[in-house]
């Protein structure tokens, strides 16, 4: 899968892995606090769920930059591991929750066979791993055992925060990012080094 990289793009990748792990962790906690605050409303439930898409950012932002297969995942699961490494409370598992996600994000970009990296498509492939994620939620974290209006309204928010803070956010971060200069070696780097020209021209 990563034959066809370069060390700078690996590298890269690794470093967003890492970077997003901690950011990751520090969510932990601010969802750990929504949830304190909703709870004696009786929504509880919604504490993690309304900020779920910060959990995918990394995929969508190194995938957005890089433009290759195995982006999305292979950064996504270095975050988890990298959050166990720091001890996560979630536990080893945390590194299949994040392989999990990964592969909803890396497959929307797969379907375009690693063409297409439109807002849709950035959109989808936040709206990807909320999905994947939340299936697998329904065992591991013992989602089954609620009420079925529940389930969906907490799958409904899960899946617009994966669209809006995956996929809006992260192309955000990821083209400013761009604009600074410092993805030009990188293939969204390039393509806004191209954007500026024409504009200049």
């Amino acid at each position: 899968m990563l034959n066809k990289w370069n060390l700078r793009e690996i590298v890269l990748m690794a470093i967003l892995g890492v970077v997003f792990a901690v950011i990751y962790l520090f969510f932990f906690t601010v969802g750990t606090g929504i949830t304190n605050i909703l709870t004696p409303f009786g929504l509880g439930p919604f504490g993690y769920e309304v900020i779920f898409g910060i959990w995918f950012i990394v995929s969508i932002i190194t995938a957005y930059i890089i433009r290759k297969p195995g982006a999305a995942l292979i950064s996504e699961t270095i975050a988890g591991g990298v959050q166990v490494l720091l001890g996560s409370p979630a536990g080893p598992m945390l590194i299949v929750s994040a392989f999990i996600q990964g592969l909803g994000a890396e497959s929307v970009f797969a379907a375009t066979k690693y063409r297409n990296y439109s807002k849709g498509v950035l959109i989808a492939a936040g709206i990807g791993p909320a999905i994947f994620s939340f299936i697998w939620g329904l065992y591991h974290s013992g989602y089954i055992a609620l009420s079925l209006p529940l389930l969906s309204s907490m799958l409904i928010v899960r899946v617009i925060s994966g669209a809006l803070i995956a996929g809006l956010l992260g192309k955000w971060i990821s083209e400013r990012l761009a604009e600074t200069g410092v993805l030009r070696s990188y293939t969204l780097g390039k393509e806004w080094q191209t954007k500026r020209e024409q504009k200049a021209s």
